[in-house]
């Protein structure tokens, strides 16, 4: 679908203002570009997991939205000057500049986050290269994670994702099978493969994640009798049958999902196989862990890395 974009150059202060205006009209798309930056609060209670790119706060915003070809554009732009014009009785709404372009299609804005994802050496010999980008500075012995989509959750940046990492690098022994739960883009799968597992089945309640995961495992060169991704929900309150054990399950999600998993995560475990669960936010480490205990396991390692636990059982 070809889609028209209205971008007004405003200020901070009006986007709210703007932003309920757009909406009063029937507007849904609407995206605000800004370059406040995020607290530490607002960090922590989030999950941001592509570099975040940042610039000089200088009190402008953008305010964009997208329609298609039920709405005059023209009278649409007139609607927007004339309450701009209307705010600024009240307060500063910046240039006032409306500009009006037009997408190509869907694909071009599924393609628009690209520009903010770059390579970046995640553990000593584990870089992640999206397949756009060049990479100056590889080692010999470096593990390459090609990229292709982040679609869904998984770029290996987030400090949850790195605790895992470092876990399975750990404890995987060479020809282990890994059940990745909650498997997002792949990279944990992935990155299982690169460090000697045998066979992975990764899977993610999103489809368009297990769509990515088969994008990003082909880029790495790696089929599907090594490394598989279905769509799938273990905690979904309908029995499920194991029909595979595993020597290691990787769960990297929330506490809350977590802790109902080691409910129904046993049958897919071979005896003594390990559980490495992550996403754990520190306020619930004491939470997760007694669940564990309460479902039969045994708690064998904790790392932390700033506000996050990352918890392996057997």
């Amino acid at each position: 679908m070809i889609w028209t974009k209205l971008s007004i150059d405003t200020s901070v202060e009006a986007v709210d203002l703007i932003s309920a205006f757009l909406d009063e009209l029937g507007v849904e798309g609407i995206m605000v570009e800004d370059n406040v930056p995020l607290s530490e609060e607002d960090l922590k209670t989030m999950f941001v997991d592509i570099p975040l790119i940042a610039g000089e706060d200088d009190g402008t915003s953008t305010v964009s939205c997208f329609v298609d070809d039920s709405f005059d554009i023209e009278s649409l732009k007139a609607d927007i000057a004339s309450e701009l014009t209307r705010l600024e009785e009240f307060i500063p709404v910046g240039k006032k500049t409306i500009t009006i372009s037009k997408t190509d299609d869907d694909s071009t804005w599924q393609n628009n986050w690209k520009q903010y994802f770059k390579p970046f050496r995640l553990e000593d010999n584990i870089v992640i290269l999206p397949t756009w980008e060049t990479y100056d500075e590889l080692k010999d012995d470096d593990i390459v994670v090609s990229i292709e989509s982040v679609l869904a959750f998984g770029t290996g940046t987030h400090e949850t994702t790195k605790l895992c990492i470092g876990q399975i690098k750990k404890y995987l022994k060479e020809g282990d099978s890994v059940f990745d739960v909650g498997s997002g883009s792949g990279i944990l799968s992935i990155i299982s493969v690169y460090l000697g597992a045998g066979y992975v089945h990764g899977m993610d309640i999103d489809e368009i994640a297990v769509k990515a995961s088969y994008e990003n495992a082909e880029a790495n060169g790696f089929d599907r009798d090594r490394i598989e991704f279905t769509c799938g929900n273990l905690i979904d309150g309908n029995e499920h049958t194991a029909d595979k054990q595993y020597d290691i399950v990787v769960a990297n999600i929330l506490a809350d999902v977590i802790m109902p998993l080691s409910g129904v995560i046993r049958p897919f475990m071979k005896k003594d196989g390990l559980f490495i669960t992550s996403g754990i936010i520190n306020t619930k480490e004491e939470d997760v862990k007694a669940e564990l205990l309460r479902n039969g396991f045994e708690i064998v390692d904790v790392i932390h890395m700033n506000d996050w636990v990352s918890i392996v059982a057997k």
